[in-house]
């Protein structure tokens, strides 16, 4: 039996996927817990247009991450922080440092978790780290370090 899931369901797929399912879960679990449509010609039609839609939100979002991702390889971003001899930091630098910093001086909203640093910045000088703008697009960001 053909069904249109409206919820992520485990081991059969994610919401708004055609997927075929058991006639006797479909009837007594999915359709009735509201996880999902039986596959007539209405619901199709309805599902189709959802699907453009849908299509067409992902186009949009994709192409403002290309240009998040061209602003972010643009700039440097200085923090300061307070160090000893050698250039190393007494603190560190975490992702949090950095995403108040893009906030407050870029008026760039960029969540602490997209900013993949494998160790946080612990010497002085110019650092390069990579920001998930999107689920294949990572951007490439300068951060300069300066000692106090």
């Amino acid at each position: 039996m053909k069904v249109i899931l409206l919820k992520d369901v485990k081991s059969l797929g994610k919401a708004g996927e055609l997927v075929n399912s058991k006639p006797g879960y479909a009837r007594n679990y999915l359709l009735p817990k509201g996880l999902a449509l039986e596959a007539t010609q209405e619901n199709m039609k309805k599902w189709k247009e959802d699907m453009k839609e849908l299509e067409t939100k992902r186009q949009n979002e994709k192409s403002e991450a290309l240009e998040l991702k061209k602003k972010l390889e643009s700039m440097t971003v200085e923090l300061k922080g307070k160090g000893g001899e050698g250039g190393r930091l007494f603190g560190s630098i975490t992702s949090k440092d950095i995403s108040d910093e893009l906030k407050s001086k870029y008026n760039i909203d960029i969540d602490r978790r997209k900013i993949e640093l494998k160790e946080n910045i612990k010497t002085a000088g110019i650092t390069n780290i990579d920001i998930r703008v999107y689920p294949e697009i990572t951007a490439n960001l300068k951060v300069n370090v300066i000692i106090e």
